[in-house]
């Protein structure tokens, strides 16, 4: 039941990133291939550059799936302020926190990925989880590129699920209640 499964459940299934309706839906060329686990590579202020994965990267988007998890995690400020383009992409001071801590680190981190690599950037979410796509929208308003903004999406597995065959919606159905 996990997102990651889900993701693989979909974009494994033969032929489903060459059908037209999918490829616009997600705005990639038809026929992309999944990568599953990319590590994008995130530029922080040292030079360095942070080692986390994006959940898959499929032509010129970047996605992080959700399905049961509960938020989009919550870091510590000083590990976020580490961020060389943070400042640059974000209006930091609107930024959600709790405390001392950023709020949908996950979505920070995966916007500044799209930033740095110039790429997009989608949420795929249930369109049952009204809380998450609040969070998103509280992270895009933060934005500062107007570029930037119009190359992060978000789309629920619900939306993705129309573009899909008939035998993987009816799969999704049964086993993740997606219709």
């Amino acid at each position: 039941m996990s997102s990651d499964a889900l993701l693989m459940n979909i974009f494994c299934y033969p032929g489903v990133t060459k059908r037209r309706e999918v490829s616009l839906l997600l705005g990639i060329e038809a026929g992309e291939i999944p990568q599953f686990g990319f590590m994008p590579r995130v530029p922080l202020l040292t030079g360095a550059v942070e080692r986390t994965e994006v959940d898959m990267k499929l032509g010129d988007v970047f996605f992080e799936a959700k399905l049961t998890e509960g938020d989009f995690q919550v870091q510590d400020a000083r590990i976020v302020q580490q961020y060389r383009d943070l400042k640059e992409v974000f209006e930091c001071r609107k930024l959600p926190k709790q405390g001392k801590r950023y709020v949908s680190y996950q979505l920070l981190r995966n916007v500044l990925a799209a930033h740095a690599l110039d790429l997009s950037f989608c949420v795929l979410l249930d369109g049952r989880r009204q809380d998450l796509l609040e969070q998103w929208y509280r992270v895009m308003r933060c934005v500062r590129s107007t570029t930037l903004r119009t190359r992060c999406k978000v789309l629920t597995w619900q939306e993705l699920a129309g573009s899909l065959p008939s035998t993987l919606r009816k799969f999704l159905l049964v086993k993740y209640g997606i219709t």
